[in-house]
């Protein structure tokens, strides 16, 4: 049995030099329990940073992208795109948009450290579990939204349009968004998609490529690409014209929702182009130069 003030602070053993653990035992347990913690969290941040290729100024965006999904919430914060422009260097992209480079790669750096699950690897999918994805959610999120978009873009127009004139314009370039889309999603379900489908197929049963009218996969991959970049264009008219997304003072709750709905739109959208200017396309290309003529 410990003897008596051995936790309490009384009896023979309560003196001015007794440990503090020794005095108040759910008080000093907290202390103790706040100190480690204080030692051992960056030991183990630091620990987690080893297990991971941290990113560089010289990696471009893309790469950083694919290496570490969860630079990609960072990425939207800064404003950064890595979906269509997403070739260019880190370290550039900064200087071009007067990032402070540290700031980033703080950012990047804590992101990978945290123990969140990542979603899939889409890097190690078929392209046709990862093509199949994009169209059941990012396709369908699209034809889903666009619809809703318009609907508030017209009752704040009408009612805010007068006052912030730029409004009409934020209206203009939805409906040309809309337009773009459209027909973009159309040509890759319609055909693009299918293709990759029956190519990996031929790869899988050793088969010749299959017969397009199109010749090789690279024309539409380049086609859906340009066209990629004309919608990256409009959402960053979008932005633009709305001062990134900034309420009014006399923004009423339709204007809310209408600036919450495209920040929302354009962060998927950024995801949508992403999983196919970086994973799928690139992927195709090079199954098709692996399977015979």
């Amino acid at each position: 049995m410990a003897p008596s003030g051995f936790l309490t602070g009384t009896g023979e053993n309560a003196s001015s030099n007794v440990h503090p653990f020794y005095l108040h035992s759910d008080q000093s347990l907290i202390e103790v329990t706040l100190v480690a913690a204080a030692v051992i969290a960056p030991l183990y941040l630091r620990h987690k940073l080893k297990e991971i290729d941290m990113p560089t100024v010289t990696q471009t965006v893309r790469e950083i992208a694919l290496n570490q999904p969860s630079s990609i919430r960072v990425f939207e914060e800064f404003g950064i795109d890595y979906c269509c422009g997403g070739r260019k260097p880190l370290g550039v992209v900064c200087a071009e948009k007067e990032i402070e480079i540290d700031e980033v790669l703080a950012a990047l750096a804590s992101a990978a450290a945290q123990t969140v699950p990542v979603s899939k690897d889409w890097n190690k999918a078929s392209l046709k579990e990862l093509s199949d994805h994009i169209v059941s959610r990012h396709h369908s999120y699209a034809r889903q939204e666009l619809p809703r978009l318009h609907t508030l873009a017209e009752k704040v127009v009408k009612r805010h349009g007068s006052k912030h004139t730029e409004l009409p314009e934020i209206q203009s370039a939805l409906k040309s968004l809309d337009q773009e889309l459209t027909q973009h999603l159309a040509k890759e379900e319609m055909v693009l998609f299918p293709y990759i489908a029956k190519m990996e197929g031929a790869l899988v049963e050793g088969k010749p490529r299959p017969e397009s009218c199109f010749g090789t996969v690279a024309n539409p991959v380049a086609m859906m690409t340009k066209e990629h970049d004309a919608a990256g264009a409009l959402l960053a008219k979008i932005r633009e014209l709305s001062h990134n997304f900034t309420l009014p003072e006399d923004a009423c709750p339709t204007y809310h929702g209408f600036y919450d709905s495209l920040k929302e739109f354009e962060r998927d959208l950024h995801q949508h182009i992403h999983l196919e200017n970086n994973i799928l396309f690139p992927r195709a290309i090079d199954m098709e130069a692996s399977i015979a003529a």
